[in-house]
């Protein structure tokens, strides 16, 4: 008998302080249910309908059936009985990737002194597949097209270029994106309107301009829903890691080695140090398991687990397990608010010398 309604492997519940998600990590949908619905799931799995409605009054039973229709509108779930359970196995919470280094980031007011094959060498050596470039000056086509002509050649896989507004070449970006097959996404900010000027394909060649100042490392690690990412890889290391800093490395404007170009601790300068000799420091891998769980307001938000983080910058500038600073999300209110004009943050804003925030 198929009395139970068992949530497809890649819906995952994640409980917050007020309310909780189910999150489809293969739609990339995030969908906001009532704890009591949540807490109606055995094992955070499946509903055991028949069970249920033998605890339930009238009124509350008509709850459940729009519960249940609910999940099956949505399509996340699937009728089955106990004895069916053993042949669907939950998502592995396992998170491996077999590299050193991830991702980096390469900060520049225009161009970058410090790129070239040698960084490159350096990256490849620590198996790091993803670099961001972000400029806070304007840099010309033939520039770009030179920092793509040394990536062509290594094994970076895709590349994010990160721009100021320019008019007078702006045009030409899509047809550079279109001509660099690694070039995942060109973002232009400081833009009168935010729109997507290309789409790509499969994810790759996106050309978009954005309203937003990103014109200096201080604009770095704001958290908004736009930037939450949906899926299985994300969500299995933000239970083990830091969803922003875990096998990340960057180089400010200077070239001096961080975790993140806006973070203060620097690892030495690209000059005199090499990546393999920051990343082997003391310390340059203890943000990378701050996970969300042990973060304060983080741990109990419901969207913990597809959001981003911040450490560079926290509401306790002193408590490195505090709240990103940038966060206007309240899991006990389940409001959004602007950060930016909170009052109680004004001290921690001179702190960080965040005056034109």
């Amino acid at each position: 008998m198929n009395d139970l309604l068992l949530l497809y492997s890649h819906c995952i519940i994640v409980r917050g302080a007020q309310r909780s998600t189910i999150c489809d990590l293969q739609r990339s949908e995030i969908h906001l249910i009532p704890n009591s619905f949540a807490d109606l799931f055995n094992d955070d799995r499946y509903l055991d309908i028949q069970n249920i409605q033998l605890q339930l009054e009238a009124e509350q039973q008509e709850i459940l059936k729009e519960y249940i229709h609910f999940i099956e509108a949505e399509e996340l779930g699937f009728y089955c009985s106990h004895d069916d359970l053993q042949h669907f196995p939950k998502v592995s919470k396992e998170w491996l990737f077999p590299a050193h280094i991830t991702n980096c980031i390469l900060d520049a007011n225009n161009v970058m002194n410090y790129f070239n094959k040698d960084l490159l060498d350096q990256l490849d050596d620590l198996c790091c597949s993803y670099i961001q470039f972000r400029f806070y000056g304007w840099v010309t086509i033939d520039y770009l097209n030179h920092i793509m002509s040394l990536i062509n050649t290594s094994q970076i896989k895709s590349v994010s270029f990160i721009l100021p507004l320019h008019q007078k070449e702006d045009k030409m970006l899509s047809g550079f994106s279109s001509n660099h097959k690694k070039i995942s996404q060109i973002i232009m900010y400081g833009a009168p309107e935010s729109k997507i000027l290309q789409h790509g394909k499969q994810g790759m060649g996106v050309v978009l301009q954005v309203r937003d100042d990103i014109s200096s490392h201080l604009n770095c690690g704001v958290i908004n829903s736009d930037f939450f990412s949906v899926n299985i890889p994300t969500y299995t290391e933000s239970l083990h890691f830091n969803s922003c800093l875990n096998r990340k490395i960057a180089l400010d404007a200077e070239g001096n080695i961080k975790n993140c170009p806006s973070m203060k601790e620097s690892y030495g300068n690209i000059k005199n140090t090499s990546l393999k000799e920051a990343f082997n420091t003391s310390g340059f891998k203890k943000y990378w398991k701050i996970k969300k769980d042990n973060i304060t307001k983080c741990k109990d938000c419901e969207f913990r687990h597809v959001c981003t983080d911040c450490r560079a910058y926290i509401e306790e500038p002193e408590n490195i397990y505090s709240a990103p600073l940038k966060c206007g999300y309240d899991p006990y209110s389940c409001e959004w608010e602007d950060w930016a004009t909170n009052p109680r943050k004004e001290m921690t804003f001179k702190h960080y010398e965040i005056l034109n925030h």
